[in-house]
């Protein structure tokens, strides 16, 4: 079905995993194409309540493949193109999207993992934004995501300096969630993968959506937001089931309406 990534859906979660091992996944614009699809796949699924986007191999993604790229490209045209549109079609999921970061992220590889709603590191993962070292700017999301999540000073360090980051500093800067292991590694993300699957889906949507548009509103607006997300989450049978379980003192099963 894909030639340069793998897709399933298991136990609820759908699994992309780029699949260019000898490049260390570096992107190719068929790589872009393709994780799109496989993100409106999972998007449309109503089986599947949770993505999870990693890297075959002993990298995440390496960043493009620059042996790939004409010499006299239009840099905007191909991001318009290829980037912007995995970018969006990752961060408008209304599933929770995890970032299995299990080697290096480097470039629109460490883009690929920002854009995501967590960050799981390997023991042995790195982030580096490394446009610079090519004279270029961070692109696919990067310059959005970055001061978000760890600040402008920091993230203006980062972008400027290229320099690497391991798994520890990239959760002490508040880039990862939590770090794995090589023994614990699929354990531990199938473990987070899973209590996520079983959360209510409406809720999730909800929380997510409201807090993306958080950042653009006023607290009035916010509070209004608030209100529709709770009246539409309050009719679901799973609040109901929330409720029951919470009275029953058992935990809840969610079971998607």
């Amino acid at each position: 079905m894909f030639e340069t990534i793998e897709y399933e859906v298991k136990d609820r979660v759908s699994w992309i995993r780029l699949n260019r091992p000898n490049k260390l996944n570096a992107f190719t614009f068929k790589m872009n194409q393709e994780i799109t699809e496989a993100m409106k796949l999972a998007n449309n699924d109503n089986e599947a309540r949770c993505v999870v986007i990693t890297g075959n191999g002993r990298a995440f993604c390496s960043g493009q493949d620059l042996g790939g790229v004409e010499e006299d490209v239009d840099h905007g045209e191909m991001l318009r193109a290829t980037y912007n549109p995995m970018v969006k079609e990752i961060t408008s999921s209304s599933k929770p999207v995890i970032a299995a970061v299990n080697g290096v992220a480097a470039g629109a590889g460490m883009s690929l993992a920002l854009a995501c709603d967590f960050r799981l590191a390997h023991e042995n993962a790195s982030f580096i934004e490394a446009f610079v070292h090519v004279g270029l700017v961070p692109d696919s999301g990067s310059t959005y995501f970055l001061p978000r999540l760890i600040g402008h000073a920091k993230a203006l360090e980062l972008a400027l300096l290229g320099d690497k980051v391991s798994a520890p500093d990239a959760k002490e800067l508040g880039l990862v969630t939590q770090i794995f292991s090589n023994e614990q590694w699929e354990k531990g993300i199938n473990q987070f993968a899973n209590r996520l699957a079983s959360l209510p889906p409406k809720a999730v949507t909800l929380i997510k959506q409201s807090l993306l548009r958080s950042w653009e509103s006023t607290l009035d607006e916010v509070l209004e937001m608030e209100a529709v997300a709770q009246a539409e989450a309050g009719q679901t049978k799973d609040h109901k089931e929330g409720l029951l379980a919470f009275t029953e003192k058992r935990k809840p099963v969610f079971q998607g309406s």
